[in-house]
């Protein structure tokens, strides 16, 4: 059976803050001043949407999805599987799938799936094995991510300012992907590369059973310079081996769709892998880093001048760490 992708939406708060104001407000909150324009200029982003206090993850999950439906006049009844594919969630407990589908109105069998900012990505090939194997028809995989929410707003010093760094990078987004039997094209691989050995490089350590409770592992911390390494080999790795598994090159793709952090790292990403740069969507710019949102979020904004054959190459990366590529082509 033939599955695809055959609608996608996406929801961005309505507040923006910029990255000026973002590093006046740390230098506020902490009582010392930084480099001028030093966020900025070590990211290359200008702005990010941020959640308002009343919006949570599965608030911005919920106006993608129904976004996607009101567009595409999908029916809640024919929706029959939800996977909530992020790696923010509204609590530990229940599944934040729940709250998301309570919105909708649908009767879907639901469950989170979450790996970091690869979520998405993972819950549209999820959701591909459930219906090739007759267990779903058509399947609605959506993320809301408020990374922003771990960003550390007052640093004791600066190699305080340096491990929550990776923080500084967050904007907040939703999306929301439609999945389905499709008559020709669809998913036409799938593939990882994992190097857990790196799982303690950086994260949110706070909210499982090592740290459930407390404010200080409630932020972002960790290595950024290591953990962009660390993608950078499993990144050539990962496209090493999908030229092997599918004769693909860069010519054949019509987009590629990659996990943006910082726009430096997209520069060296350019450097490194060769890939044309007018294939590519920049949205890190303007958005920041939006987790697992970014692949949902580029998508959109292309889905209409994609051509029906045209193949796409969704690149994600991963905290833990992994790279997941996927090829598909619109039908």
């Amino acid at each position: 059976m033939q599955v695809g992708i055959t609608a996608a939406a996406s929801y961005l708060p309505d507040r923006v803050l910029s990255t000026d104001e973002l590093q006046e407000e740390i230098e506020r909150a902490s009582g010392f001043a930084l480099p001028p324009n030093l966020i900025y200029r070590m990211t290359g982003i200008e702005s990010r949407a941020v959640a308002g206090v009343d919006e949570y993850a599965s608030t911005l999950a919920v106006r993608a999805a129904a976004r996607l439906m009101a567009e595409n006049d999908i029916d809640r009844d024919g929706i029959d599987l939800l996977i909530f594919a992020s790696a923010s969630r509204d609590m530990v407990e229940p599944a934040t799938a729940h709250i998301v589908q309570r919105e909708l109105g649908t009767r879907a069998h639901v469950f989170d799936l979450t790996n970091a900012c690869n979520s998405l990505v993972h819950g549209v090939d999820a959701a591909a094995a459930f219906i090739r194997a007759g267990r779903a028809r058509r399947a609605l995989v959506v993320t809301g991510e408020t990374p922003t929410r771990s960003m550390r707003a007052k640093v004791r010093d600066l190699a305080d300012f340096r491990s929550s760094f990776a923080g500084f990078t967050f904007g907040d987004a939703g999306a929301a992907v439609l999945v389905e039997p499709v008559e020709r094209g669809g998913i036409l691989h799938f593939g990882t590369e994992t190097s857990s050995e790196h799982w303690a490089v950086g994260g949110i350590p706070g909210g499982g059973s090592r740290h459930p409770r407390g404010d200080e592992h409630t932020y972002f911390q960790g290595n950024g310079h290591e953990l962009v390494n660390v993608f950078r080999d499993l990144v050539v790795r990962r496209l090493d081996r999908l030229r092997e598994e599918t004769g693909l090159e860069w010519a054949d793709y019509e987009r590629v769709l990659v996990h943006q952090v910082t726009y430096p790292y997209l520069e060296r990403f350019v450097e490194t892998t060769g890939v044309p740069k007018e294939k590519l969507v920049i949205t890190v710019p303007e958005h920041g880093n939006i987790a697992s949102a970014t692949l949902g979020v580029q998508l959109t904004r292309v889905w209409r001048e994609l051509r029906s054959g045209s193949r796409t190459l969704f690149l994600g990366l991963g905290g833990g760490a992994s790279v997941a590529s996927m090829v598909w082509e619109k039908s």
